[in-house]
C-alpha cells in the first residue's frame, strides 16, 4: 500500500538474500532517493535491513500475472503484488516509461479490441490483396522449363483412373481440332509449349472420386506451360468450331496471363514459392498433385475471368468479327443444355454478385458483347 506522505512509499512483499530459495516476510519503503528494506527473520536466518540509493536499485519491467521485482546491488531482491505502489516510483522516476505505456494499453478493453480489428483487416488485406500479388509476382517469376514439367507432371496425374480417360473422337475429329487449335497458338504467341490434349471428361470408371467428387463432363482447362486440356463432353456440347475456337482462345489467355499458376500459388499458399522460383523441380510432383483441385475447383478471380474473356474476344473479332460463339456455348455450359443459347444465362441478384468471388456468366457474356460494340 502506498503512505499518506507523497513522498514515502510503502510495498510489503517477500526477500531473497541471493543465497538461498528461501524467501522471508519484508517490507521496503522508498523515501525521496532513499530505500530501506527490512526482512524478517525465518529461523535460519536473522532479520535484516538494508539502505540503498533509489539510483542503485533496478526495476524490472511489468509482466502480467508476474509479481513486480526490485534488484539490489548485492545481488538480493524483493518481489511485491503491490504495483499501484510500484508505478507511483515508477512515474517519480520515469522509469519503465515505454512499457508502462504498453502496460496501459494491454489494459485497456476498447484499445484491445481495436487492436483486434486491426488486426482483423490485416489479415483480411493480405488474404485479399497481398497473397494474391505475392502469387502474380512468383507465377511471373518462375522459369518455363519449371512450368514444362508442372505440365508433364499434371497430365501425368490426369491421365490415371479417376479423372480423365482417352478420347472417343474419331482420329480425323481430332486431327481436325488439332489444326483450328494451331489458329489460336499462332495468334496467342509467347514462348510456351502449347498443346491441345482431347479428353474423355466421364470415363467409365471416375465413380465419385473425380475431383472431390464430380466428373470434369463438358469442360477445357489450360495448364500453365501451355497444355490446354479438352474434353469429348465439350466437343459434343459446341454447336460449331467457332464456340471451340472461342473457348481455347479463353484458355490460351489464362496462359499467357499465367492466371492457373498464380491461382495454384495462392491456393496453396506460400510454402512451394521458393521452390518454385529456383527451380527445385524434385517439388513438381508435389505440385502436380494439388494443381488439378486447385485449378479446376476453385476457378479463377473476376479479373483473371475478364482478361481471359478480353483475350478471346479480341481473337473472336479477329477472326470471326463476332463473340456470339463464345457467347452461346458459355451460357451452354451455364444451363448444361444443348439448346441454350446467350439469352438463356440469367443474371445474378446485386448481393449475390457481392458475394461471388468470380465473374457470372451472364456478367462475362454483357461484357463480350460489349468488347463487340466497341469494335464495330
Amino acid at each position: 500500500m502506498t503512505g499518506n506522505d507523497a513522498e514515502r512509499v510503502h510495498l510489503e512483499g517477500i526477500y531473497f538474500d541471493g543465497r538461498s530459495s528461501r524467501d522471508r516476510v519484508a517490507r521496503l519503503t522508498v523515501q525521496g532517493d532513499q530505500v530501506t528494506l527490512q526482512a524478517d527473520a525465518d529461523g535460519v536466518s536473522g532479520g535484516t535491513e538494508a539502505r540503498w540509493p533509489l539510483s542503485r536499485v533496478t526495476i524490472d519491467p511489468p509482466l502480467p500475472g508476474v509479481r513486480r521485482v526490485l534488484k539490489f546491488p548485492d545481488r538480493t531482491r524483493f518481489e511485491t503484488a503491490d504495483d499501484s505502489a510500484l508505478r507511483a516510483i515508477e512515474r517519480r522516476t520515469r522509469r519503465n516509461r515505454a512499457l508502462g505505456g504498453v502496460r496501459r494499453l494491454e489494459g485497456s478493453w476498447g484499445l484491445t479490441f481495436a487492436a483486434l480489428g486491426l488486426m482483423a483487416a490485416f489479415v483480411w488485406g493480405f488474404i485479399s490483396f497481398g497473397l494474391p500479388a505475392i502469387a502474380r509476382g512468383a507465377a511471373a517469376a518462375t522459369p518455363g522449363r519449371v512450368l514444362t514439367t508442372f505440365d508433364r507432371e499434371t497430365v501425368n496425374l490426369l491421365d490415371k483412373a479417376p479423372y480423365l480417360g482417352p478420347s472417343r473422337l474419331s482420329a480425323a475429329r481430332q486431327a481436325e481440332l488439332q489444326r483450328e487449335f494451331r489458329q489460336v497458338m499462332g495468334w496467342a504467341g509467347g514462348t510456351y509449349s502449347y498443346r491441345l490434349l482431347l479428353r474423355d471428361g466421364e470415363p467409365e470408371d471416375s465413380g465419385e472420386d473425380s475431383f472431390g467428387g464430380f466428373a470434369l463432363g463438358a469442360n477445357a482447362f489450360a495448364l500453365p506451360g501451355g497444355t490446354v486440356v479438352m474434353t469429348d463432353q465439350l466437343v459434343a456440347l459446341a454447336r460449331s468450331d467457332r464456340e471451340l475456337l472461342g473457348v481455347l482462345a479463353h484458355e490460351s489467355g489464362h496462359v499467357t496471363h499465367r492466371h492457373g499458376l498464380a491461382g495454384v500459388y495462392q491456393a496453396l499458399g506460400l510454402t512451394l514459392l521458393t521452390t518454385v522460383i529456383t527451380g527445385d523441380l524434385v517439388s513438381a510432383g508435389t505440385f502436380a498433385a494439388a494443381a488439378p483441385a486447385a485449378l479446376l475447383q476453385r476457378g479463377y478471380s473476376r479479373a483473371a475471368e475478364t482478361q481471359a474473356d478480353e483475350v478471346a474476344g479480341a481473337f473472336m473479332l479477329e477472326k470471326y468479327g463476332t463473340t456470339k460463339p463464345l457467347r452461346d456455348i458459355l451460357a451452354r455450359l451455364e444451363n448444361k443444355d444443348a439448346k441454350a443459347d446467350e439469352s438463356s444465362a440469367e443474371g445474378s441478384s446485386r448481393v449475390e454478385d457481392l458475394l461471388q468471388s468470380h465473374p457470372g456468366t451472364a456478367d462475362r457474356i454483357k461484357h463480350l458483347r460489349t468488347l463487340e460494340q466497341a469494335a464495330k
